[in-house]
């Protein structure tokens, strides 16, 4: 298999469980909130910092230092001119770097695709489905009302953009930034995850065979 694999996804498009099958599948670590965690207690900065620095993101050029410098300002960058959401966001950055180092593992979102392009063999996966589907799975999973559920999925959606477009040269859900995009609904979850399964392995042959 390949060493890491990184996972985007819509809201309640089922990706975050996706992994987690997947990781159980090949007995590795899993990556999702524990990237906040880690972070957070290396940078000094709180958790929350993390969450709010999502919902900050707009456009920026800041995914040049990030592909190029750790948190504390190296390569000759100035703590002065990244502002402390970009402070927070390199944090991130150099703790999935770190983990995705030290062996194969499952990390889910945090650009983690974008981070990882430059340093090691990833197979990076968008998860999608059907908006009505993703509302209805809102609604069962989470326990929320239709309408908090249907506004929970599109403003979810625009933060998770934002948060990717803004920290990146590319634009969140594109295909062609991924190796594979897959819609969960019309087959579930747990077929989804060994479709996915499937194409990690199937890459892997194909590199042995060359």
């Amino acid at each position: 298999m390949n060493k890491v694999i990184t996972i985007s996804r819509q809201y309640a498009s089922g990706g975050r469980m996706m992994g987690k099958l997947i990781a159980e599948h090949y007995g590795i670590p899993f990556y999702d909130n524990d990237i906040i965690t880690i972070a957070a207690k290396e940078s000094g900065f709180s958790e929350k910092m993390f969450e709010k620095a999502e919902d900050k993101a707009h456009n920026s050029l800041i995914y040049s230092i990030a592909m190029g410098m750790n948190v504390f300002g190296a390569q000759g960058y100035s703590q002065d001119v990244v502002n402390i959401d970009d402070k927070v966001f390199l944090a991130q950055s150099s703790v999935i770097r770190r983990v995705a180092e030290e062996g194969p593992c499952v990390i889910i979102g945090r650009c983690a695709d974008y981070v990882l392009k430059d340093i090691c063999d990833s197979v990076n996966i968008f998860c999608h489905a059907d908006i009505n589907q993703r509302i209805k799975r809102a609604i069962e999973v989470y326990g929320m009302s239709h309408a908090k559920a249907e506004e929970n999925v599109l403003k979810v959606d625009k933060k998770r953009a934002n948060y990717y477009n803004y920290h990146s040269d590319r634009k969140w859900g594109r295909a062609d930034n991924y190796h594979l995009s897959i819609r969960t609904d019309p087959l579930g979850i747990e077929k989804s995850a060994e479709i996915v399964i499937g194409y990690i392995d199937s890459i892997g042959k194909a590199k042995d065979e060359n």
